[in-house]
């Protein structure tokens, strides 16, 4: 029983190492080659595994038409990948998500 207690705090311990160390990458090149660089874009990054436009013009309080322009941007540059949902688009964000679905491909 306790050395599964102890698998899964490594794995955990791994997973948030994994997206710590996604996030400052994200931040740091993300900083430097776009202008619209801002701590609270790449909080809405990492908060979930995928953004919406509504939710970055919320949480930057920018226009519909600036977020959709920073997303497409980020799509170019292979931060996030562009997906048709209904009538919505939503950009996954291509770190995060492979962390989250490959947790045995991960080293501590």
């Amino acid at each position: 029983m306790l050395d599964a207690v102890e698998t899964t705090a490594q794995q955990a311990i791994s997973t948030v190492n994994a997206i710590k160390a996604a996030l400052f990458d994200y931040k740091h090149r993300i900083r430097a080659g776009y202008k619209f660089y801002s701590q609270d874009l790449i909080n809405n990054l990492f908060t979930h595994p995928y953004t919406k436009i509504e939710f970055v013009q919320r949480d930057l309080q920018i226009s519909r038409m600036t977020a959709t322009k920073y997303l497409e941007e980020l799509v170019a540059g292979g931060f996030v990948s562009k997906h048709k949902g209904g009538r919505s688009n939503y950009y996954i964000n291509i770190a995060l998500n492979q962390i989250l679905l490959k947790p045995d491909q991960r080293k501590s």
